[in-house]
Parts: structure tokens; sequence; C-alpha cells
């Protein structure tokens, strides 16, 4: 009798109605949150995966070349490489920023394991062309809500957060020579796998004292996350500006400063951070790659993203009670997906509106409605309404203040000034 290939899945009715469950929970969340969908081809040329992690990244992944053909190719273990290449190739003619997710298979010839296997589906979430800390705290938040959406709670489920440039300074404080930050980036990454003797002793083989290092962090991670004194570094400031942002959509339950986090992949070049099961497991991961767009011939451009597979992502809601069966399972997939956007919120230019503008944007988003907002500096409402027709919204919110809202029916004509904030999910919806 023949078996299914190691590190793959069979998928019998249920189990592949319980799988379109979580992807289409991912589509509905990155719609939601105003991101478009995209894919790419299932292979690619070998040297898209080698360009940005040397010719040894070839024994993690299925490559092959074309009977009678010279060009080298290799089934795809990762989307943003694919990304990168896709933006570089139409750069100037892509919206700024651009806000893409995806929810392709992949595949990777490593050593099955718990969570881990040879194929699997994953989702993606990038901001391409925005360095500002909103890029880096809008996909976290996508990732927070997508948990929500299946009921799990800021007890169960925290974003941690670090920022490389942080963490390597701190290294360099501690007497870690340039030459050897990239090694000890790399072992703080493995650290949580390793026994605290073989840590200690290969600390010590590049300079690093680990007591001061882990004094250093404790007092740093402190003061960010309290958000004590003046920010020391634009870094700092970054990830300040990152966690102000989440505390204004209301997230502040759901994040942690955690700079024990660095992520092993090398084109990471500021934040980095972790969705963390019970403080122990981590179901997604991801951060900022500013570096990687021109690596693929595209220009200088700033990106933030994250990845969360099915694999674990299953694990986690099957632990916690959470994948329907049965006619459960049939009446949560006959929910429509919201693919035409409810709403484009537009601040009206003043301060107040500016610091509104997170929090409506939660609050559509947390009733179901797919809410969009602009990007753009101008204030010139004419402008502004051409966008919000432009991506088919049915209504536009002009925030006001603080506390009100014009609210424009762009299918019907009309308007309605005034309209309290806490009374937009019911009037739109």
């Amino acid at each position: 009798m023949h078996r299914n290939p190691k590190g793959t899945r069979d998928f019998y009715p249920e189990d592949l109605l319980q799988r379109r469950l979580m992807t289409e929970a991912w589509r509905r969340v990155s719609l939601l949150h105003g991101f478009d969908e995209i894919d790419g081809p299932t292979f690619e040329h070998l040297d898209l995966y080698t360009i940005k992690s040397g010719e040894e990244i070839v024994s993690q992944l299925f490559s092959f070349t074309r009977p009678g053909g010279d060009d080298r190719y290799a089934l795809r273990p990762e989307f943003t490489p694919s990304l990168a290449r896709m933006y570089a190739s139409r750069a100037r003619q892509l919206p700024s920023p651009t806000r893409w997710f995806c929810t392709p298979t992949f595949f990777r010839a490593e050593r099955p394991q718990r969570g881990r296997l040879r194929e699997f589906m994953q989702w993606n979430v990038d901001v391409i062309g925005d360095p500002s800390p909103d890029a880096d705290a809008d996909v976290i938040a996508c990732a927070i809500d997508l948990f929500r959406a299946f009921g799990m709670n800021a007890d169960r489920i925290a974003v941690h957060i670090s920022n490389r440039h942080i963490v390597a300074g701190l290294l360099t404080d501690t007497g870690v020579a340039d030459d050897h930050l990239d090694a000890a980036l790399a072992l703080l990454d493995k650290k949580a796998r390793m026994s605290a003797e073989d840590f200690q002793r290969e600390a010590a083989a590049i300079g690093l004292d680990a007591q001061r290092l882990d004094e250093q962090l404790r007092q740093t991670q402190t003061r960010l996350e309290q958000g004590q004194g003046e920010p020391a570094s634009d870094h700092e400031a970054h990830l300040m500006g990152v966690i102000a942002r989440l505390d204004a959509m209301g997230l502040a339950d759901w994040r942690r400063v955690d700079l024990s986090i660095v992520r092993g992949l090398a084109y990471y070049t500021g934040t980095v951070f972790e969705v963390m099961v019970a403080g122990e497991r981590a179901v997604a991961g991801g951060g900022r790659y500013d570096n990687l767009v021109e690596l693929f011939g595209g220009p200088p451009t700033p990106a933030v993203g994250f990845g969360m597979g099915d694999v674990v992502l299953s694990l986690v809601l099957a632990d916690d009670g959470l994948l329907p069966a049965g006619a459960d399972l049939l009446e949560r997939l006959s929910q429509p997906m919201p693919t035409r956007p409810d709403a484009f919120v537009v601040p009206s230019g003043n301060e107040e509106a500016e610091a509104a503008l997170p929090g409506v944007l939660a609050s559509l988003r947390e009733a179901g409605l797919h809410a969009r907002r602009t990007f753009k500096a101008t204030r010139k409402l004419g402008k502004l309404l051409g966008d919000a027709d432009a991506c088919h919204a049915r209504f536009a919110i002009i925030i006001e203040s603080a506390t009100h809202a014009t609210v424009k029916n762009l299918v019907a004509g009309d308007q309605r000034e005034d309209v309290p904030l806490s009374e937009l999910t019911s009037v739109i919806a």
C-alpha cells in the first residue's frame, strides 16, 4: 500500500473544509484591513533564493533542472523573494504604499516535525513603500485580528516586538566586535532551543558577556515598554512609535516589548516580531526588510510584513477547541467575503481627526467592515473622495474632530453630518 510522501498531508472532505475555514479567515481579515490579494508561480529560478541566502540554502529546497535544459529552478519555500521581484518589476506603476497579501502553498526539504511539514500553506501580509511605524503596526494589527476572529484573547496570544538595531547596539555596548555581530544575533535567535551551558560556551567564543547583556536587555525593555524618557536613538523612537500606534488601535493588551526576539533571517533590518501562544510557541513572525526590493533590481524601498503557516495554526486552534465541525463548520463557511470596501476613511486634516483615525479604523474592522484609509499627504477632499470612488467603497467617512464625522454615501450620493464616531459602525452597517 502506498503512503503519501513524508511531510505532506491528505485532506479528506471535512479536513479540507477546516483548512478552507482558516484560509478564508486569512482572506477575510486581510480584506478588512485594506490589503489586496496577489500570487506568483509555484516555482522560481533558483537564484532568486541564493541571491538572498547563498548557495547553502539549496539543501533546504526542492530544486530541479528540466531534462535537456540548463536553468535551475526551485519550488518556492517562502514568498518574500517573489514579492520583492514582483514589486521591483512594476515599482513605478504601483501605489505607495502597496498593501498585498497572499495565501500560497510552499515547499521545504526539511526534516518534518510537529508544526513544520514539507508542504504547507502560508498567509503573508506586507506593506511596501511605507517607512513609518504605522506600517509595522498595521501588519501586526492584522495578525492580531485573525486570532480575535477565532475567539482567542490576549491571555492566550501576544505579539512580542523587538528591533534588531537596538539589540545589535546593546551587543556592541557589551563588547561584541562588529565582525561577530551577525553570529551573536544568530546565537540569540536560537537561545531558547539551547541548554544554558551550550549558550554560555558559544557566547564566550564570540566575546559575548551573556549576563551583562541580559541585564542591558531587561533595563532597555522595561524603559521602552513603559515609555519612560526620550528615545536614545531613531530605532528606539521607531519601536516606541509602533507601540503607540498599536495602543491607539486598542491593542495594548496584545503586545509586549521583548528584546530577546531577533529573528534568524538576515534580511530583517529593524522591527521584528513573533506572535506567541501563551508566551512559549511562535505561530507567526515577521519584521521590516528595507533592503530586499533593491536587491532584486527595484528602487530603494522600505517594506514590512509577516508570515503565518496553516500547520501550526491548525494545531493551536485544535488545542483550544476552536476548529468547528459539521453544521457549525458549514455555517461559518457560508459567510460572504467582504471584497468591496464598506468605508474609505479620511481625516479632515486637524490633529484631533488624525489622532482619531486608528481608533475609527479599528472599530470598523472589529465590527466586520472592510475599511480602507488614505495614505496621501494631501487633505484636498475632492482628490481623496476620488480615491474612495476608485476603490469602489460604499461610504466615505470624513473624520471632522475627536468625536464626530461626516458620512457620505458614495452609492446614493447623500451624506450625514455630525455623526458621533461611536455610531459609525451602525450607520455604515
